[in-house]
């Protein structure tokens, strides 16, 4: 018999009508569990595999047993609706059972970074003042801490190797979804904290219909006979859409890797699982590019790739096609609005842009006086669509800032062409005026890393001695290249002739690593702090 948590009505599996994706319907009581998980049964995908990991395959039917096993087990805890549950957990199928249990039985699940620090998770557990966690064994050593300094005391705590397996197999697999909404609070993340504390970033039951609907199929083209695999983790929002909602959309199979990405861990995957479609972050695909001589990877079964979290250089663009023959996606996005907003196609590839808008968002170029340009321009960048997020989570500044009338500020800059190709000029605060003109550091840094010798770059402005802005330049070179005097004039003559005059840096300085939020994006802030 199936149990319905004791707090409303079950919801059936009605799905929506996206026809106009500026107005969604929804049916009433509308559960995300029951179109991304409880469907699959009825449709006849009950013994196709849904995942692929090293610790074995998952069908389809299997997956709504566990999901459904989770949700008996939280209900019988005695959470009340609305209730978050953390989860620190690796990328393995417990990902999936509980956070579609958890939202099918009326909870909220908060996906959290596996690589946060104790101070870091101490305070999110007070801030988000969670009745419950479900965590990967690996991670208790900075999670002891964090609950012992934390002052909100979560009662109910469970390791996926432990409790959270003792509580799924006493719990029955039959379950009827919990009634909610559309527009009722469904998830939450929490931004990668890249100007202070995290931010809790809430998204309803909406959001992940509007990103895999028009993002995942209407842009990309995912289909039902798909193999997903992203270098990206499940607690990124990026990969929560790439590897979890986007393939179960569809009816895809997901490939997962638990550990960190990169050639020697994931090219054994690839060749093993032979993913059709592959998702990576630009740092990535730059890696691969460098490193493709002496560890080239099988990508034959490969369709396309996909990139997002920072723009992609042109010229990795168009190395990586030559080394495979595979275009690479590159659009941009945010945990805000949850996925990509603006993307290049497959039949409409512009290189070193973040291409158009998705269908079903809408994009404007606002000016310093907060008016929006028309036509091509370079400026603030808003967005509205079926995904931004309903707030941050206690931060009524910070939120009625942010999100506006359904419109979401970016933070970001960037320049649209008169074709309407949008393309990133960098951080709303790293944006420099050199000589009085706008300069943007993206494109010194994409100048920069087209040296041979340049894994990375980031690039900030620093008054000279003359109090005049000046862009400098944080350099870190491939392995096996030494840094000396000569190299850093070779970079600054590469930026004058590509460049327009003012724009190459006065100053280069090689260093080991950049500083970088948990999602990759580069913290130029700390950098001009450290000067």
């Amino acid at each position: 018999m199936a149990i319905e948590g004791g707090i409303s009505p079950a919801v059936q599996c009605d799905m929506p009508d996206l026809s106009d994706p500026f107005d969604m319907k929804f049916p009433p009581g509308f559960n995300a569990a029951s179109v991304f998980i409880d469907r699959h049964l009825r449709e006849g995908r009950g013994a196709k595999i849904a995942i692929h990991s090293v610790e074995g395959d998952v069908s389809y039917g299997e997956l709504i047993c566990e999901v459904n096993r989770v949700a008996n087990g939280l209900t019988g805890l005695g959470l009340a609706r609305g209730d978050r549950v953390l989860m620190v957990i690796r990328d393995c199928p417990a990902f999936f059972y509980a956070f579609w249990g958890v939202i099918k039985a009326g909870f909220i699940p908060v996906a959290l970074n596996t690589l946060l620090r104790a101070d870091t998770y101490a305070f999110i557990i007070d801030n988000s003042k969670a009745a419950a966690i479900i965590y990967s064994p690996e991670n208790i050593s900075e999670l002891g801490p964090a609950f012992a300094c934390a002052e909100h005391k979560i009662g109910h705590v469970l390791a996926t190797e432990g409790g959270f397996d003792a509580l799924r197999k006493k719990s029955s697999d039959d379950f009827a979804a919990v009634a909610a909404g559309a527009e009722e609070d469904c998830f939450w993340l929490y931004s990668s904290g890249s100007t202070g504390r995290p931010k809790g970033v809430v998204h309803r039951h909406r959001d992940m219909v509007a990103t895999s609907q028009f993002f995942g199929v209407d842009t990309l083209g995912l289909r039902e006979d798909d193999v997903c695999f992203s270098e990206a983790k499940l607690f990124f929002a990026y990969g929560l859409g790439n590897n979890l909602t986007f393939p179960l959309w569809v009816g895809a199979t997901a490939v997962l890797n638990p550990g960190r990405p990169g050639p020697e861990a994931s090219f054994p995957i690839i060749a093993r699982y032979r993913p059709t479609v592959h998702f990576g972050v630009p740092t990535l695909y730059a890696t691969y590019v460098a490193r493709w001589p002496q560890v080239q990877g099988d990508f034959s079964s490969v369709r396309f790739c996909a990139s997002g979290g920072e723009p992609l250089p042109a010229w990795i663009l168009q190395r990586w096609h030559e080394l495979t023959g595979l275009w690479i996606l590159d659009g941009v996005g945010s945990t805000e609005n949850l996925h990509n907003h603006i993307s290049n196609r497959l039949d409409d590839i512009k290189p070193g842009s973040s291409g158009k808008p998705v269908r079903g968002y809408r994009a404007r170029i606002m000016d310093e006086e907060g008016r929006e340009i028309a036509g091509a321009g370079i400026g603030r960048l808003w967005v509205c669509g079926g995904s931004v997020a309903r707030c941050y989570w206690n931060n009524p500044e910070k939120t009625a800032s942010t999100m506006v009338d359904g419109w979401l500020d970016t933070g970001d800059t960037y320049r649209r062409d008169a074709d309407g190709y949008y393309y990133y000029c960098g951080r709303n605060d790293d944006m420099m005026k050199v000589g009085g003109i706008w300069c943007s550091p993206f494109d010194i840094e994409s100048r920069l890393i087209e040296h041979a010798a340049v894994l990375e770059a980031a690039v900030i402005s620093r008054a000279d001695a003359a109090g005049l802005m000046k862009p400098e330049a944080y350099v870190v070179l491939k392995d096996g290249v030494m840094e000396d005097e000569g190299l850093s004039e070779e970079l600054m003559a590469l930026c004058k002739q590509r460049l327009a005059p003012y724009q190459y840096p006065r100053r280069v300085y090689f260093v080991d690593q950049l500083p970088k939020t948990a999602t990759g994006k580069v913290q130029r802030f700390r950098l001009r702090e450290a000067g």
